[in-house]
């Protein structure tokens, strides 16, 4: 085999791993090798998050500052055993009527997917269920995106206002690039069209508080020193970055839960709440998953969380 691949095992399958020292991320010298190792590593708290999920890829075969693409559809030279799903695809781009999406449902999806060149992972607020049939959301997303002038301390403080103004369990995440997410698990039967409409009422409910920086609309003129709350992204056909995924930045930030002790310190400006791979290793060593309580069988709890020092 040459040098450039490798045949590895895992869980009993055996995948052939390329171009290990191609580094993806030319500022610090992180390599494809040490993407698919950090993948590998994050999988125990990753793989229930996306578990059931349709998965969209966003892939940079030649690193961060090269050609990428969004892959929906599973690569047509997928091995047998990875699972796919087929699901209607309205309002296709490529006027497709359906998508065969892949479903990372193990350790070896996970390494074949990474080995790819998949440095992000997108995911729907939804999952299917044993028979491939879409489920009602069983996630909900706040999706904080900094318009001009504004950054995480202001992602921090809007954060802030819908723990305030909701009566629903929230939990915070970075988005790893400049914004943050706040999921809440929904455990009724309620649609993406009405999660999405409630999504919308808290945007406009939180737009009209006095001095209010939070943004409803996605207008770019409305942007500037403002915070969207992009409650859009409840819709069914929509993606977010999925928790614990890398981002294709200049370092391998990942998307990262935070508690709210660090959205607090995060809205003072004490945290800039950057956490590259090893830094997610490190917390999820420490802390476990602080998102575990979002899972379906709503997981097992979180290690004590603490403020960053």
């Amino acid at each position: 085999m040459s040098p450039e691949k490798i045949a590895v095992d895992v869980e009993g399958r055996t995948l052939t791993l390329t171009n290990l020292e191609k580094v993806l991320y030319p500022e610090v010298g992180f390599t494809k090798g040490q993407v698919i190792d950090y993948y590998t590593r994050v999988a125990a708290v990753l793989l229930p998050h996306l578990a059931g999920r349709a998965l969209t890829m966003k892939r940079y075969p030649n690193g961060v500052d090269g050609h990428f693409f969004f892959e929906k559809n599973a690569p047509s030279h997928h091995p047998d055993w990875v699972r796919t799903v087929t699901l209607p695809a309205p309002g296709s781009t490529k006027k497709r009527e359906t998508i065969d999406y892949t479903v990372v449902d193990g350790l070896a999806t996970m390494v074949w997917v990474a080995n790819l060149g998949s440095l992000e992972l997108h995911t729907h607020m939804w999952r299917v269920d044993k028979d491939d049939k879409p489920l009602t959301p069983d996630l909900m997303v706040v999706d904080l995106d900094p318009g001009p002038g504004t950054g995480i301390p202001e992602c921090c403080q809007v954060a802030q206002l819908v723990r305030e103004n909701t009566d629903a369990d929230w939990y915070a995440k970075t988005s790893g690039s400049k914004g943050m997410q706040l999921y809440c698990a929904v455990r009724d039967s309620r649609t993406a069209d009405e999660t999405r409409n409630d999504m919308r009422v808290l945007a406009e409910k939180l737009e009209q508080l006095p001095g209010s920086i939070v943004v409803s609309r996605m207008t770019k003129s409305l942007r500037p020193g403002k915070v969207l709350v992009d409650w859009s992204q409840n819709a069914a056909a929509k993606t977010t970055i999925s928790v614990y995924s890398l981002r294709a930045r200049p370092r391998p930030t990942a998307s990262t839960p935070v508690t709210w002790d660090e959205v607090e310190a995060g809205a003072a400006g004490k945290d800039p709440l950057v956490f590259t791979a090893d830094d997610v290793l490190a917390r999820v060593d420490e802390l476990g998953d602080l998102f575990a309580p979002l899972l379906p069988n709503r997981g097992k709890p979180a290690k004590k969380s603490t403020r960053r020092s």
